[in-house]
């Protein structure tokens, strides 16, 4: 990774991660000409989610964000391997999906789902501003909190 983005990074006191390992048979990215297509990723360090169960009942809407951010790291995770470890050849976020692990009538996904978001932000200003789709869901893997996926386009 070269210096911009990692120093953006080391200043937020972030690393990245391993790629997480697909548990299924997909690839954690695809790229198709400038766009690379990142896999959903949980909340998870070390195969295990940071965070389990339904927000609010049992995980509390910050600590949702903050797993949402954990899922945010995984994905830069990806982008870094399908950029050959630069990041600074984004270009642009393009799209965040994200799906939080609801309570029955939880409303509040869209501020889940900032967590990620607002990281993307903070490495790449305006170009990190993207289109996002944030909903509340029965059930994730491993019962995780959050799981987010992203499109993003490179240089190249």
């Amino acid at each position: 990774m070269t210096a911009a983005v990692a120093g953006r990074l080391a200043e937020l006191g972030l690393a990245l991660p391993s790629v997480p390992a697909p548990t299924g048979s997909y690839r954690p990215w695809k790229r198709v000409n400038d766009l690379v297509f990142l896999a959903g990723q949980t909340n998870e360090v070390g195969q295990e989610p940071t965070v389990r169960g339904p927000v609010p009942t049992v995980v509390s809407v910050a600590e949702a964000a903050q797993a949402a951010r954990t899922c945010a790291l995984n994905l830069l995770a990806a982008l870094s391997a399908a950029c050959g470890g630069d990041l600074d050849r984004v270009a642009e976020c393009v799209q965040v999906r994200g799906f939080v692990n609801a309570s029955p009538g939880f409303a509040e996904a869209p501020a889940v789902i900032n967590g990620a978001s607002d990281l993307f932000v903070e490495l790449w200003g305006e170009q990190g501003r993207h289109v996002r789709t944030a909903v509340g869901v029965a059930a994730l893997p491993k019962n995780a909190a959050v799981e987010v996926d992203a499109v993003f386009r490179v240089h190249p």
